[in-house]
């Protein structure tokens, strides 16, 4: 039992391998198949929430699994920061297997044995850049990821999702190469890879060397997160099942972008080095520029999924800002942010997915009247909008008010102002949908017909879920206390 407990992290990696085998062993059988996909889902949340009490506790849990050369370990522990983001994906996973289920089968597409199989692989590498104790093997799962993702992208095998699959792969790639280059550099000049809370690099490292490091990194980590310019992979994605998109968008791939810009700015380099270099500077420019012209794209694309795509680049600069503008509220914030941005993207997804199930509509132009017809999913893209717009009570408010008192706290009202602006281009880009779904007429949905329930419960509970974290920010899976604890961690060690 002792060995059981202690091998948690390494087991809430592992359940998705292996039901990646048995969804393949059984292929033929799909009602076996999903079974072993909602089994694994389940069981990793379980493991994963297994541990937030030793966290809370004021443990990190871990296991080494072997040493590759004196000094430097594959191995995983848990701490604040790695178990929100677990917390999040795993629980999420859950409802997004229920959903796939339905999508899949109400749109009969084909190779669901490597969609399944694949789905799991990538959970599997999403909770091992989470509990990653340290570079080596935080690289290792994050390009684990890139790979697993491939086949979901390519999935319809069009010769547009080869050649989005293709660039996919290009971007997130390179991204890689330069994260490698950059592991590398810091195993040159630092006495460890392991990440700690005040970072690892020596106080003597240089201005130039610093700049050149955070090049690498933020390249590294922000074609992931989807800093601009290297987003375009993301929109291009769209043409993937709508599942795919919200696997994407809200649990794995972005998220695992900004997550690795936290460990970089917070466990590697250390808030106080990044604070005295100035070094950040470009980053918070970088990331308030992506902000805001994702936004005014997003008001021009009529394809629904696209024009969520770019909401989803301008978020994650919201966390990549509250990240390195390294305050206690900006920390707070933007770490707050991963977790309700997920919940309000994913619905907004679902809801999509939804839509083109059941009446084959991508555009929005052609939404006029669907509130009449579907009025349950229409609902819930109401409220997730409102929620990714800031408007309280839903967690998008909050996620926002620390960002904006971070931006105060770092004397810096231009990136307020523009996190004031981007709300209203939210509300502008997402209110128009809602309009049109329900106060414009038209004779094309006139008969009462939601989506496969398969569908619809799961969007309901991530409508409820986007609700709850801005009432109850703190209920169930102490996501903002996690937040909180992990700003101090990193933090307290600048202020010494």
């Amino acid at each position: 039992m002792e060995f059981v407990l202690a091998s948690r992290p390494l087991l809430a990696v592992l359940v998705s391998l292996l039901a990646a085998i048995l969804i393949v062993v059984c292929g033929r059988w799909p009602n076996l198949r999903e079974g072993w996909t909602l089994l694994a889902a389940v069981t990793k949340f379980g493991l994963v929430f297994s541990l937030l009490g030793d966290v809370l506790g004021g443990r990190t849990p871990g296991v080494t699994l072997f040493e590759v050369s004196p000094g430097i370990a594959l191995a995983l522990r848990v701490d604040a920061l790695g178990i929100s983001f677990a917390l999040s994906a795993s629980l999420l996973w859950i409802l997004t297997s229920v959903y796939s289920i339905g999508y899949m089968r109400s749109l009969g597409e084909g190779h669901q044995t490597r969609y399944f199989a694949s789905f799991a692989i990538c959970l599997s590498s999403t909770i091992g850049i989470a509990f990653a104790a340290n570079l080596l093997t935080f690289i290792i799962f994050y390009e684990m990821l890139t790979i697993a993702t491939y086949p979901l992208v390519v999935h319809k095998g069009t010769p547009e999702a080869l050649a989005s699959g293709q660039k996919y792969l290009v971007y997130l790639l390179t991204g890689g190469g330069a994260l490698l280059l950059a592991v590398a550099w810091v195993r040159n000049i630092a006495p460890t890879l392991d990440f700690q809370p005040g970072g690892i690099l020596p106080a003597a490292t240089g201005a130039t060397e610093l700049a050149l490091l955070l090049i690498l990194f933020v390249v590294g980590v922000g074609v992931k997160a989807g800093l601009m310019p290297l987003h375009s992979w993301l929109p291009a994605a769209m043409v993937a099942p709508t599942p795919v998109s919200a696997l994407l968008h809200a649990v794995a791939v972005v998220k695992a972008g900004v997550f690795g810009l936290a460990r970089v700015t917070g466990f590697v380099f250390g808030a106080d080095m990044l604070q005295r270099s100035g070094a950040i500077n470009p980053v918070a420019a970088l990331a308030a520029a992506t902000i805001l012209l994702a936004s005014l794209l997003a008001m021009a694309q009529d394809n629904l999924k696209r024009r969520l795509a770019y909401s989803t680049i301008g978020h994650l600069s919201y966390i990549v800002l509250g990240i390195v503008l390294v305050t206690p509220d900006a920390w707070r914030g933007g770490l707050f942010h991963i977790v309700t941005h997920a919940a309000m993207k994913i619905t907004l997804f679902f809801c999509a997915g939804a839509i083109y199930a059941k009446t084959h509509r991508e555009n929005i132009s052609e939404l006029d009247g669907i509130g009449k017809q579907m009025p349950v999913t229409l609902g819930a893209f109401g409220v997730a909008s409102l929620g990714l717009a800031g408007v309280p009570p839903l967690g998008g408010f909050l996620s926002k008010w620390f960002l904006a008192g971070g931006t105060l706290a770092a004397e810096q009202p231009a990136l307020l102002a523009v996190l004031i602006i981007s709300g209203l281009l939210n509300a502008a880009y997402l209110f128009p949908i809602v309009y049109r779904a329900f106060f414009r007429h038209s004779d094309q949905f006139t008969k009462f017909a939601e989506a496969s329930p398969l569908m619809v419960v799961p969007l309901c509970l991530t409508t409820l879920l986007s609700v709850g974290l801005g009432i109850f920010p703190d209920a169930f899976f102490k996501w903002f206390s996690l937040a909180n604890e992990t700003a101090i961690s990193v933090l307290q060690v600048a202020v010494k």
